[in-house]
């Protein structure tokens, strides 16, 4: 591509491409797409981007060609890769100059300029670090910037290199930037401070800009570019200059307007610093020892006492929460039970931290933590009090909350107290004694200390075990506590409903649940949606004991539904459905004469959910739960049931990519408890061929509903899908897991044991490979007994399609007819160990028996192998009968009987029905091993004669046969 020729051209079909025309728009991507390949392209793009008096929206695109160009051609090795010609030109042209006027463009370049980087430098692109440590020393600060936005996002992509060679190289740069890039920063770091101290804010934010910058490099140095960093003094050097640092910038925060352009580039920095700490331990516990004290005073200092009000803010509290949590839980700091098996650092790291943590810095913390950070703000009471279900969003893990201070602090408390929970039990304890009796209602303050310190005793529960009697606070207290209605008192109400949900799991007497149930109860007629809203998530934890919970069944879940009306947020709706599985599917059948409202509600609550997909799984899980419940009865459902499994499984509809999983097992429990195939339920069955093409995941469910399909209609079913089904199948079988090998064999042995006249037929195309797979001696065992368990089935059960499938093998392997099935009968013998389960056993006994009687001599020659694995079998199935000394077949089932379940077992679904129906057709369970061989040997001796079955016999081991004759006995 000629460069003068070629540029206007690209710029031309650029400039079509930022048009909003999709008739303009898409030829000229297309165009594009074309060029991507050609000699010359992405010199006309640097060309372009890099030329300031272009449209802003040209020069974007064409820089965003050019990084994309880089991650598909830039490698020698990728498919229509770049000339080692070009590649030198540009890598020249990009580090030319540092001027980009346009911020957003001059990101990109420095991010493509880093990708480059990552791949040729330092080995084909030398020049790259010394121009761009030059270019940071310019006076000019377009330039300065740009230089230093480039070298700080080379270095992290430098950094982010694992091979141990790119490693050996990262330190080899390391070492020879350091004390640059030390001092650049001192320098930014040093001009900012004056310019704030001088008044001059526009000035200062350049720097701090600056600042920041050669930060971020002094990060990605200091954490990636050493091996041993304590041994380094200009590395320990700057991490102490880092507290100092940070103690001047959290006292500039104080001369700083909120509203100043400096603010927010402050705290960003201020935040920065704490990551560099944060990084640090993290990559380095030991090289951190040294550094361990001044962390925990540091933060102690700022989060804990005075010191640090006025000037922190809530992010830089998290930082520093989580620094002291990193120390406090470092398990490289803590010494193993023999203290002679710990190393020298891990003990100097634990001495530094127990003289820190004395009794009373820890009674500080913890009372600080409590009474101070767990109380509930102004702004959250006022959210309660206004829109009191987004509070119950936010409290149970909305987006926001998760990256608030509450978490933090909540979780850096558990840790604390796990970690020194003898020294803080006794501060908790005194605590709530203080607390014990009624609280003013004009008090706000008490209540909320009340809240926090209740708050403190939930969160240590498994700490607290052996040295809290919670019976007896619920009798005497608590309980007490929840029937005050007082309007002020319902942060109280809520924690202590709370509060037991957090001990149910860890000292709660069951007799105690009747009055809990009772109080969960009336909670949920409260006037207040928060208390309500609590009240029913103690369920996650509540295992509803039928003894007590079925009287209250019927309030309880009336209760529940009327909150999933009333609630309008999302997250509060699928909490509720959660609730409402929880308690369904705990009670399961008993739970049919209450659901007829929700049954009707779920489909309109479906259609108003129609661009929340996650509420929709929600609604997937309860019906998968009420399913289960109503077990043939969830027929009534189907009008909406199945519409509902049609979509969620449907590949071509964008919700599958979340509904697919929820969707395939709500399908799947509906098949189970169907209690016949109708045609809507047959018809979903379209999707699946999509599906199976997918391999995903969801494989595995995916062959259990073809599976519940044979069960459930055998001839119906494969007369529509069987041929779709074998030819997937014969798609799958050439590129899948083992695992997945044996799901689809597993299938073709159901299909066959329903219907063993004309399964043969439909999976013909599969049946070959596995012939060949048992002659061969397939080597996974798990496949190679499902092999047999197909074989065995063909050849008991329908002998002649036997014989077709023995001539065909013999035509394509070229072999004689007595060859191939005295090589069949031989590995089959060799095998029988790779079957373990009992029922496969006994078919492969009563599979190869049937070959009897013959004449055929390779028969007669394998008949030792035979007796032998139908010994074995006999060994697998009979039982001694005590009172007669008699053996009997303990597979054998004469009559289908409704099977007893206890309370806390799940009734039989219909397919369980539905597999006892089958295995009463089933010659495993119909058939007496013992009686089969007896006719067989008894056929095979009136063939042969009396000395002819002798001699045949006699090559049988004498051992087992005086085995099987002990079986026979009495016969």
């Amino acid at each position: 591509m000629d460069l003068n020729s070629a540029s206007t051209v690209v710029l031309q079909v650029l400039t079509q491409a930022t048009s909003q025309d999709t008739a303009v728009l898409k030829p000229a991507e297309e165009q594009l797409k074309q060029w991507e390949t050609q000699p010359g392209f992405y010199s006309v793009l640097l060309n372009i981007f890099t030329n300031h008096s272009l449209d802003v929206n040209v020069r974007w695109l064409a820089v965003l060609y050019f990084k994309n160009g880089i991650d598909r051609y830039w490698r020698r090795v990728a498919p229509h890769a770049l000339s080692e010609e070009e590649k030198t030109t540009l890598r020249a042209g990009l580090i030319t100059n540092f001027n980009e006027p346009v911020n957003q463009i001059a990101t990109q370049i420095s991010v493509l300029i880093a990708k480059v980087a990552r791949v040729d430098c330092p080995r084909q692109w030398p020049e790259l670090i010394p121009t761009l440590v030059e270019s940071v020393k310019v006076q000019d600060d377009l330039q300065q910037h740009r230089a230093l936005l480039t070298f700080y996002h080379v270095t992290k992509t430098l950094a982010s290199k694992r091979l141990a060679a790119d490693r050996k190289l990262f330190y080899d740069l390391t070492s020879s930037i350091y004390s640059f890039t030390c001092s650049l920063w001192n320098h930014h770091t040093d001009t900012f401070l004056q310019q704030i101290c001088t008044g001059d804010e526009a000035a200062a934010a350049n720097s701090l800009e600056r600042t920041l910058l050669s930060l971020k490099v002094l990060r990605k140095l200091t954490v990636h570019g050493f091996v041993e960093p304590h041994w380094n003094a200009e590395v320990m050097g700057f991490l102490h200059a880092v507290f100092e640092r940070l103690k001047q910038f959290l006292e500039c925060s104080r001369s700083i307007r909120a509203e100043s352009i400096c603010r927010d580039r402050l705290e960003k920095t201020i935040i920065l610093f704490t990551k560099v700490l944060l990084d640090f331990l993290d990559q380095h516990p030991f090289s951190f020892t040294a550094l361990i004290q001044r962390s925990l005073e540091f933060s102690v200092s700022y989060v804990f006492t005075e010191a640090g009000e006025g000037v922190v803010f809530e992010q830089f509290i998290v930082q520093c929460m989580n620094l002291i949590k990193m120390i406090v839980k470092n398990y490289a700091y803590k010494p193993s039970k023999n203290i002679e098996d710990s190393s020298p650092e891990t003990l100097e790291a634990h001495k530094i931290k127990t003289a820190f943590f004395t009794y009373p810095t820890l009674m500080e913390i913890c009372r600080r933590l409590v009474t101070h950070y767990f109380l509930l703000t102004k702004e959250e009471l006022t959210m309660w009090e206004e829109d009191p279900e987004s509070f119950t969003v936010e409290e149970t893990g909305g987006d926001s909350w998760k990256y608030s201070l509450r978490p933090c602090t909540e979780v850096l408390f558990i840790d604390i107290f796990h970690e020194y929970n003898q020294t803080l039990t006794p501060v908790l304890l005194e605590m709530v004694h203080s607390l014990q009796g009624s609280t003013n209602m004009e008090n706000t303050n008490a209540i909320l200390i009340k809240d926090a310190v209740y708050n403190a005793v939930g969160l240590a529960a498994y700490e607290l075990f052996d040295s809290v009697d919670f019976d007896q606070w619920f009798k005497n207290q608590l309980l007490a506590e929840l029937q005050v209605s007082h309007d002020r008192y319902k942060p109280i109400r809520r924690r202590v409903i709370w509060l037991i949900g957090q001990w149910i799991s860890v000292k709660f007497k069951s007799d105690l649940r009747p009055v809990l149930y009772e109080a969960i109860r009336n909670l949920l007629q409260d006037r207040d949606l928060v208390v309500i809203h609590v009240s029913s998530c103690i369920f996650d934890g509540l295992i509803c004991s039928s003894l007590f919970f079925f009287q209250y069944l019927e309030s309880m879940f009336t209760l529940l539904f009327q909150l999933l009306q009333e609630v309008t947020q999302c997250d509060t709706k699928m909490h509720v459905l959660h609730v409402l599985s929880c308690v369904i599917e705990r009670v399961n059948m008993q739970i049919r004469p209450y659901v007829g409202c929700l049954v009707q509600y779920l489909p309109l609550l479906w259609k108003q959910s129609e661009e929340h997909n996650m509420l929709r799984c929600a609604i997937l899980t309860t019906l998968i739960h009420l399913v289960q419940g109503l077990g043939a009865d969830s027929k009534n459902l189907y009008p909406f049931l199945l519409p509902v499994i049609q979509l969620s499984t449907d590949v071509s509809q964008p919700p599958h990519v979340y509904l697919l999983e929820d969707g395939l097992e709500l399908w799947l429990v509906t098949l189970e408890n169907s209690p016949c195939l109708t045609p809507e339920l047959l018809r979903i069955f379209q999707n699946m061929s999509a599906l199976l093409e997918l391999s995903s995941e969801n494989l595995k469910n995916c062959f259990k509903i073809i599976n519940a399909y044979i069960f459930l209609s055998s001839s119906e079913f494969l007369q529509m899908y069987a041929a779709d089904l074998c030819r997937s199948f014969c798609e799958l079988l050439k590129d899948i897991t083992t695992e997945g090998q044996v799901q689809v064999l597993k299938v073709v042995e159901n299909v066959l044991k329903v219907n063993p006249v004309l399964g043969p037929q439909m999976f013909q195309p599969l049946l070959p490979s596995v012939f060949r797979g048992i002659i061969d001696g397939e080597r996974y065992p798990v496949v190679m007994s499902t092999y047999l368990g197909i074989m065995g089935r063909v050849l008991l059960q329908n002998a002649r399609f036997f014989s077709v499938l023995l001539s065909q093998m013999a035509c394509e392997l070229g072999q004689e007819l007595d060859q191939i099935l005295g090589n069949m009968i031989e590995m089959w013998v060799d095998r029988m160990d790779n079957i373990t389960q009992p029922e496969r056993r006994k078919l492969s006994a009563l599979a190869l028996l049937s070959l009897l009687p013959s004449l055929n001599g390779v028969i007669q020659d394998k008949f030792c192998g035979i007796i032998n694995i139908s010994v074995e079998g006999l060994h697998d199935v009979m039982t001694e009968d005590s009172e007669t000394g008699t053996y009997k077949d303990c597979m054998l089932m004469s009559h289908f009987e409704e099977p007893q379940t206890t309370e806390d077992e799940e009734p039989p679904t219909e397919q369980d029905k539905r597999k006892k129906m089958l295995a009463l057709k089933d010659p495993v369970h119909t058939v007496s091993l013992q009686q089969f061989i007896y006719e067989k040997l008894k056929a095979q001796q009136e063939l042969l004669g009396e000395q002819g079955f002798h001699a045949l016999m006699e090559t049988v081991d004498t051992e087992i046969v005086a085995q099987l004759q002990e079986f026979l006995q009495g016969f």
